[in-house]
């Protein structure tokens, strides 16, 4: 146990005045902890006081004794041990945090009372134009002074996958996964950014935060793989701890259903990454070497990266400490908004709102219809995708003062409108994009919105809770995702790549070299790729295929390597047969809206 962990133990039950010295006096309210105490190191000690303390004294009410279960006993006290150091200011903060938190929801405090919401000022960008590509090319030559920083602590359940999220297949034409696909995104800007400067031998750093859920299979898809390119130096793995859960309105740590001798725990959410990053040491190392900014991003959104570079020039220009990227949002659509909050005491801040949280709020601050669509068809409150930019310098000096603590959040379940009972256990929960709540009214901290076909198609629903989604609104399932990459290549390689007078039935393969500009002419006949329905329910298919309801079979193609310029196909021709699946050309608009 860390020395520090102790100290603040030992702290807090002696300002309590329970004496930290010799003696067992301190434990009478808990026999059956007191028969026990022989078996306690003096670290052990001064967390059973701690607990005590804390009003924990259930968790001992049935330990037998001395000599009877005692290695369980051990590894109890190595759990507490576990929870206390991995959580801002230990186990005891954690049960105070939950306190209030527990009697502000018992009471129907409201987070933002005494907030006036209003829209804050944006950087609007549109792919494509004059602005947009002088921001991407200062975002590209930022790229190398970066850290990128995905969380990916959370398994497919919700999307019917019991893998790791990121080892899903992005899209089935490849079947890269989502982390490969990453990998070789940040290997790409590393090579374009490092080709700007003379010398340049930049190795973009890369973290990973995993949890117990997903940190083996994280580390068994990087190394079965090679890391995807990179160098195994360049990727960072940092696990975070789970939290434990609460019993009761008391904040009474819940014990393990199956396990007297465990507490009960749940994950604590994507906010730990901020915490993890601190403790690590990292950030001061990087910043030695001239790093000027991190960047985090979830797990399964295949378009972040069209965005990425665009969004890191506006950091850039702007100076922004936080840049936060959203897309256009429809009103009441499940994705929080972007709102600037300013309070009647003067203070100010931008941040998410959850849109469980925004329409009523506003309603309540003079705004009759709520979270409503202005007149361009989109509420004034874009939706936050959760990809933050941060500038190191003014992140690290926020973490000293902080240690990476998020401002949480409980929401229990409640048996009845007494709120005196919960249906389960509850925890507290922190999100990354509330970072900016502690922030002083000097930073700077601004947004950036881009269309949401370049920037977000995040893939979390299954296929049955896609299809409950209401009419308009986006299905956010694993088909829908791959379709959004197909139509945002499509769009972004109209410069490049020339469809003139093309005759196709089958398949045909382009593969260009970097910044060419290829026309493509003729005729191509063959079996080409053709797309079969699978049944989300039919069990002989993988799981990751099934969540998209369709697969390819790959039965003849053409295909054409190392393109500079134009090609033209003057006959029929039989192309290859590779593994795979199948696409009739002629019905793919018809197909690709079944499959929706």
């Amino acid at each position: 146990m860390a020395s520090g962990a102790v100290d603040a133990a030992a702290e807090g039950v002696a300002a309590l005045g329970i004496s930290a010295g010799g003696g067992d006096e301190w434990a009478k309210p808990s026999p059956p902890l007191r028969r026990n105490l022989r078996l306690l190191s003096d670290d052990q000690v001064e967390l059973a006081k701690m607990l005590l303390n804390q009003g924990q004294g259930h968790l001992f009410e049935h330990w037998p004794e001395l000599g009877v279960d005692d290695d369980k006993k051990r590894s109890f006290f190595d759990q507490v041990c576990r929870l206390h150091s991995s959580y801002p200011g230990g186990l005891a903060s954690y049960i105070q945090n939950a306190k209030k938190l527990l009697a502000d929801s018992k009471a129907g405090q409201n987070p933002y009372d005494g907030f006036m919401p209003s829209v804050p000022s944006r950087e609007v960008l549109t792919f494509g134009d004059d602005n947009f590509l002088s921001l991407e090319a200062t975002g590209v030559k930022e790229a190398r002074n970066a850290i990128f920083v995905l969380v990916a602590g959370g398994l497919g359940e919700r999307l019917g996958y019991k893998g790791i999220k990121v080892a899903l297949p992005r899209e089935t034409t490849t079947g890269k996964c989502f982390l490969q696909h990453y990998i070789e995104s940040i290997l790409a800007l590393q090579e374009a950014s490092c080709k700007l400067e003379v010398e340049c031998h930049t190795k973009i750093p890369f973290v990973i935060m995993t949890s117990d859920d997903t940190n083996a299979l994280t580390i068994k898809l990087l190394e079965s793989n090679p890391y995807f390119g990179m160098e195994p130096s360049q990727v960072k793995i940092l696990k975070q701890e789970k939290v434990a859960c609460l019993a009761d309105n008391d904040a009474r740590l819940a014990l393990d259903p199956n396990d007297k001798y465990k507490i009960q725990t749940k994950p604590h959410g994507h906010g730990d990454v901020h915490s993890l990053l601190y403790s690590s040491g990292l950030l001061e190392q990087w910043k030695s070497t001239g790093r000027k900014w991190v960047l985090f991003f979830q797990d399964t959104n295949g378009l972040l990266f069209n965005a990425i570079p665009s969004a890191l020039g506006v950091s850039a220009t702007k100076g922004y400490n936080v840049n936060s990227l959203a897309v256009p949002r429809k009103a009441k659509e499940a994705i929080g908004g972007i709102t600037k909050l300013t309070h009647v005491d003067g203070r100010t801040m931008v941040i998410n709102v959850e849109y469980n949280q925004l329409d009523p709020l506003l309603r309540a601050t003079g705004h009759p219809d709520g979270d409503a669509n202005s007149e361009t068809g989109y509420s004034p409150y874009p939706g936050n995708i959760n990809q933050l930019i941060l500038e190191l310098g003014p992140y690290i000096e926020e973490l000293k003062k902080t240690h990476g603590a998020i401002s949480e959040f409980v929401n229990p379940k409640y048996t009845d409108s007494t709120k005196t009972a919960f249906k389960s256990s509850t925890r507290l929960e922190c999100m990354m994009q509330d970072y900016p709540k502690t922030l002083p009214p000097t930073a700077k901290v601004g947004f950036t919105v881009m269309d949401t076909w370049l920037a977000y198609a995040p893939v979390k629903n299954n296929p049955e809770d896609a299809a409950k989604v209401p009419k308009g609104n986006p299905f956010h399932s694993a088909t829908s995702g791959e379709m959004a990459i197909y139509r945002a290549n499509s769009l972004i390689l109209r410069k490049n790549i020339i469809i003139d007078g093309l005759s196709l039935d089958g398949a045909l393969i382009v593969n260009s070299v970097d910044e060419a500009e290829v026309k493509v002419t003729g005729h191509v006949e063959n079996k080409g790729w053709t797309i079969r329905h699978v049944d989300h329910k039919d069990t002989s298919e993988k799981e990751e295929t099934r969540i998209r309801g369709f697969k390819f079979e790959k039965v003849e193609q053409l295909e054409y390597r190392e393109l500079s310029t134009t090609v033209t196909v003057n006959q029929t021709m039989a192309g290859m047969a590779p593994e795979g699946s199948q696409f009739d050309a002629k019905n793919y608009d018809s197909k690709m809206q079944e499959l929706l």
